[in-house]
């Protein structure tokens, strides 16, 4: 009995040995990084940061790519600078400036590197590469720089800057570090995760001055960074820049999309700035000025502002009236006992003319009509119950709700219902007298211009429509977003789009848009005049052509402008015939809207009245000029796209 117990102890000691001895074994001979810390002082571990993946327009043209710059960083505690302003000198800096990086840099940690000067170009790097080896605790790390082959698209594309403290906090995956870029607005930042990449990771010698010696074990252990993925838009890059030049002196907005597909054919937000400005070292700088600019620039207007429709959602109405059969295309209104003024029209005895002419009384009667189901009877509880059954009926169009569209900070806007007058004048405390004014697309009625272009693809496709959208290919197999192939329904049957559309051309042809008409090319479009109680007001214009094969669905809102047929109606055209035919024909009109400027009856927040025009800031127009090539890098060449 002795004997075994003396066996089994024997044993048990002999198995933890050899259990020591192989962990040892593994430890010296094959865990490498037990060797690369024993090695600490002559190896050192690179991260390679990759290229953010490049970003195409529908034709293949490059928008964003990347150009190789340079990273200084510190270690405060190796940091050797005996003398400070040689220093200063070589890197181009003030002797404040030094002080205070260092002070971040020491803030941050003593012992690990930290950015010290950001973005400097091949030249800079080689002009200063070879004096800063005498400065200890200095070393360059590459990185990358977005670029932009046109200064357009700012809001829509967003911009990338130095992760916040408060992002790297928050951050669910251990990706990022202190100092480095994340896409913070727009495509770069709803992207983020495709267009990053892989960080890579390289062993390199050093001698005890921090020299580098070459790869350890020629690269063995190295990884690879992996460029992020390239995405593809649906915009027209030269439509965008024309787009850009129409809109210069304006504030506003203009969205196309392809009514098959729902793709962006150009998004303008008017005032806009170079996206190059916040793509530098001067970031902080830029940005702030940005942040004053009165205009706000930074305020995506396409998908944030919110505008009542006016008339342009006259459409919606005639559209649900025909459904619901409290109207035919043949039915007709007298301007008798209507609350709602006129223009001066002849009589509007079917609703293509009511679309025409954008006769108020008519739209008055099509709207009562909704409310009571043709039993007019102005009481409480049916003003309440129609009021959500018409609701019901517009939300299909996309109104009052956000579309989906892969931009962030998208504004549903509003489209009220029952418990929305409840809250203001109580529970069947209202009636239609209260309401009437949602009929000509005024009152709480809150609408994007995002939306609006959607109501015109609608149109356009007789009854259904695609989810906007910028992206619709993500890497070199164009990968796109299942949600953006699912048809939205709108439950209007497609016959009852052929009077509406009817009285669209007729108002491009003889009604309120006729003097911005395109020869040659058949437009279905609505003015619109969207009150503003501090100023003039905006001028808005739906449309989409050809009419028969509709390839383009446009909204232009321009503030301060006045009329839907003044402002909005032309560029609209203008773009429209720029996509359709490549060239524009009406010189005269293009030059009256390039050369327009309604800057100088903008009112801004705390004015009463518009800036002095000698006061105001101008920009001349934009050249109409297609962007100018750009050569890609090597890490990420473009892709041919299948046209």
């Amino acid at each position: 009995m002795l004997e075994n117990r003396r066996f089994v102890i024997i044993g048990f000691f002999a198995i933890v040995g050899l259990i020591y001895l192989l962990r040892l074994f593994y430890l010296q001979v094959l865990d490498e990084s037990y060797s690369i810390e024993s090695s600490s002082n002559s190896i050192k571990r690179v991260i390679e940061i990759p290229f953010r993946g490049q970003i195409y327009d529908r034709k293949g043209k490059l928008i964003v790519y990347n150009t190789p710059v340079y990273d200084l960083l510190v270690t405060p505690y190796k940091a050797r600078v005996d003398d400070t302003l040689r220093f200063c000198q070589v890197l181009g800096i003030e002797r404040h400036d030094f002080d205070s990086l260092m002070a971040a840099a020491s803030a941050y940690s003593r012992v690990k590197p930290s950015l010290f000067l950001r973005q400097l170009s091949k030249e800079d790097f080689a002009s200063i590469q070879d004096i800063m080896v005498d400065y200890g605790g200095f070393e360059f790390a590459k990185s990358s720089l977005r670029t932009y082959t046109a200064p357009t698209l700012a809001n829509t594309l967003g911009y990338v800057s130095e992760i916040t403290k408060t992002q790297l906090e928050k951050q669910e995956e251990p990706y990022y570090r202190q100092s480095d870029y994340i896409g913070q607005s727009g495509i770069e930042k709803i992207y983020e995760n495709e267009l990053r990449g892989k960080r890579g990771t390289k062993f390199v010698m050093q001698n005890v001055a921090g020299v580098y010696k070459g790869s350890w074990k020629n690269g063995e252990l190295d990884t690879m960074a992996v460029a992020g993925e390239n995405l593809y838009t649906g915009i027209d890059l030269d439509v965008q820049q024309y787009a850009d030049s129409l809109m210069v002196n304006k504030v506003g907005s203009v969205v196309a999309i392809e009514p098959k597909t729902g793709k962006i054919i150009s998004m303008v937000s008017a005032p806009t700035y170079d996206p190059n400005i916040l793509a530098s070292r001067y970031f902080s700088k830029n940005f702030a000025a940005l942040v004053r600019n009165p205009y706000k620039p930074l305020f995506n207007r396409p998908v944030m502002a919110s505008y009542r429709p006016g008339s342009t959602f006259k459409l919606i109405q005639a559209l649900i009236g025909l459904q619901e059969g409290v109207i035919t295309p043949g039915s007709g209104f007298t301007h008798a006992n209507c609350p709602m003024h006129c223009h001066n029209h002849p009589a509007t005895g079917t609703v293509a003319l009511g679309v025409m002419h954008s006769c108020n009384p008519y739209f008055y009667n099509v709207f009562r009509r909704l409310i009571y189901k043709n039993n007019i009877q102005n009481t409480f509880r049916a003003s309440a119950v129609g009021l959500d059954n018409w609701h019901d009926r517009i939300s299909k169009f996309g109104i009052g709700q956000r579309l989906g569209i892969d931009l962030p900070s998208e504004y549903k806007g509003n489209l009220p219902d029952k418990k929305y007058y409840d809250r203001f004048y109580g529970e069947y405390r209202w009636k239609f007298s209260n309401i009437y004014s949602l009929s000509i697309g005024e009152g709480e009625l809150l609408i994007t211009p995002l939306k609006m272009a959607n109501v015109a693809a609608i149109i356009a496709n007789r009854g259904y429509f695609y989810t906007p959208h910028v992206i619709h290919g993500i890497g070199d197999k164009k990968v796109i977003n299942p949600d953006y192939l699912v048809r939205h329904e709108t439950g209007v049957d497609a016959h009852n789009f052929e009077p509406v559309i009817e009285g669209m051309i007729g108002a491009v042809e003889g009604g309120t848009a006729r003097r911005s008409k395109v020869e040659g090319i058949e437009i279905a479009g609505k003015t619109g005049t969207s009150q503003n109680k501090r100023g003039d007001d905006s001028s808005i214009f739906i449309a989409f052509a050809p009419v028969d094969d509709p390839k383009i669905a446009i909204a232009v809102f321009v503030e301060y402008a006045g009329a839907g047929g003044s402002a909005a109606a032309p560029i609209a055209n203008l773009v429209i015939e720029k996509y359709l035919t490549g060239k524009v024909t009406n010189k005269a009109l293009e030059e009256r809207m390039l050369k327009a400027d309604f800057m100088s009856k903008v009112v801004l927040p705390g004015q009463k009245k518009p800036i002095p025009a000698d006061t105001t800031k101008k920009k001349p127009a934009t050249p109409v000029k297609p962007a100018t090539p750009v050569k890609p890098t090597a890490v990420n060449k473009p892709v041919a796209l299948n046209r």
